[in-house]
């Protein structure tokens, strides 16, 4: 049964960091891309970044470009995404997806096939 599933997020201090990690079972990583993804109470989901699995391909939404980097280790079938200069507006549920296309619409949720349950990140002092 392919499942992901999020972990690392919780409530932090604007500026401060957080790794989330987004773990896949039943994949194997090589041949998907994975995309981050956030929603806001009363906002569209939106792409956050994306991590092809050809080319070494990466896509950051204007928002986090200088601040959130993501990064996969196949071997252990985790994709990562490090967030640090956290802001308020980065206060969001947090969501990773897996597409088969080798270079993924990070803009186009709906190109991605499956989804985890989420993961609350929290900015605020």
């Amino acid at each position: 049964q392919k499942q992901l599933v999020e972990s690392g997020g919780e409530a932090v201090q604007p500026g401060g960091s957080l790794r989330l990690s987004c773990a896949a079972s039943g994949y194997t990583l090589d041949y998907y891309s994975i995309g981050w993804f956030r929603q806001a109470p009363g906002k569209e989901r939106e792409g956050v970044s994306c991590s092809g699995s050809i080319e070494d391909y990466t896509y950051y939404a204007d928002s986090v470009k200088g601040r959130f980097t993501i990064s996969r280790d196949n071997a252990k079938n985790t994709v990562y995404l490090q967030m640090s200069s956290l802001k308020p507006e980065d206060t969001a549920v947090y969501y990773c997806a897996a597409t088969h296309r080798g270079i993924p619409h990070c803009e186009v949720p709906a190109d991605f096939d499956s989804w985890g349950q989420g993961t609350q990140v929290t900015v605020s002092s």
